[in-house]
C-alpha cells in the first residue's frame, strides 16, 4: 500500500473514530448533565493546552519568545475576533446581544471549531511524518493521536452544545473540523520540510484557542454558582478533566 494511501486512510478514519466515540459519550449525556460537563470541558482544554499541545510546541520551535509571542497574539486575536461575532449581531449600544450569556451568541463554539481545526491540521502533519520514516511508526503515531482526540472531542461537543448548537450541528462541525487533519496530511506529504517549520506556531494558537474559551468564555459562567457545594464539584470535574488528558498522554507517550 502506498505511503500517501496510508495517510489518507489513517486520517479520515482516525478523525471518523474518535469524533464517532466521543459523540456516543456527549450526545448521550442528559441536558441536565451539561453544565456539570462544562467544568469537565474546562479542565480538558486547559490540560490539553498545557501538558500537550504546549510541551510538543515548545519541542517544535527554535525560539521560546517567538513562541509564546504567538500563543499571546493568539489570544488576543480570538478576544478581537469574539467582538467581531458580538459586532455582527447588534450595532448598538444598548443591544440585548450585549448582555447575553456566551451561549446565547454561539461564541465558544466558534472559537472551539476553529482551534481544533488548527490542532487537527497539526495532528495531520505529525502522521504524515511519521508514515515517511516507516509504516509501523505512522500506525503507532495514529493511534497515539486518536486515543489522545477522544477526550478533548468529548470537551469540545459539550462545549458545542453549551453554545446553543444543537446535537446534529455539533456532530457535522466536529466531523468537519476532524478533515484538518487530512488536509495537513497531504500539504505534510507534498511539502513537508516547510510544514515542519510551522507546526510550532499552528500548535501555539491551537494551545492560545483553548486557553481563551476556556478562560474567557467558560470560567466565568461556572462562577454564577458561588455556593460551595457547586464549587467543589467544580473544581472536582475540572480536575477530571485534566487528569483524564494527563492519564491518557502517560498511556500513549513512548517509553
Amino acid at each position: 500500500m502506498a505511503t500517501i494511501a496510508w495517510i489518507a486512510a489513517t486520517t479520515v478514519s482516525g478523525g471518523v473514530i474518535s469524533v464517532a466515540i466521543a459523540a456516543l459519550f456527549a450526545l448521550s449525556a442528559p441536558a441536565s448533565w451539561v453544565p456539570a460537563l462544562v467544568s469537565f470541558a474546562v479542565g480538558a482544554l486547559l490540560g490539553a493546552a498545557f501538558l500537550e499541545i504546549l510541551p510538543h510546541a515548545i519541542g517544535s520551535t527554535g525560539s521560546l519568545q517567538a513562541l509564546f509571542g504567538t500563543v499571546l497574539a493568539g489570544i488576543l486575536g480570538f478576544f478581537v475576533l469574539e467582538k467581531l461575532v458580538l459586532w455582527r449581531h447588534c450595532h448598538v449600544e444598548d443591544c440585548e446581544a450585549h448582555h447575553a450569556e456566551p451561549n446565547d451568541q454561539g461564541r465558544s463554539g466558534l472559537m472551539i471549531i476553529i482551534g481544533d481545526s488548527f490542532h487537527n491540521f497539526v495532528d495531520g502533519i505529525l502522521i504524515a511524518a511519521a508514515f515517511l520514516q516507516s509504516t509501523e511508526l505512522g500506525v503507532v503515531t495514529a493511534a497515539a493521536i486518536i486515543a489522545h482526540e477522544i477526550p478533548q472531542e468529548i470537551g469540545d461537543f459539550v462545549i458545542l452544545l453549551h453554545s446553543g448548537y444543537g446535537r446534529a450541528a455539533a456532530l457535522a462541525l466536529n466531523l468537519l473540523s476532524s478533515l484538518a487533519m487530512l488536509v495537513g496530511a497531504l500539504l505534510a506529504y507534498l511539502t513537508l520540510q516547510s510544514a515542519q517549520e510551522w507546526i510550532a506556531t499552528v500548535l501555539a494558537l491551537a494551545a492560545a484557542s483553548m486557553i481563551y474559551v476556556a478562560v474567557a468564555d467558560l470560567i466565568p459562567g461556572l462562577h454564577r454558582r458561588p455556593e460551595l457545594g457547586a464549587t467543589a464539584q467544580q473544581v472536582l470535574l475540572i480536575a477530571l478533566g485534566v487528569g483524564l488528558i494527563w492519564g491518557v498522554g502517560e498511556v500513549v507517550r513512548p517509553s
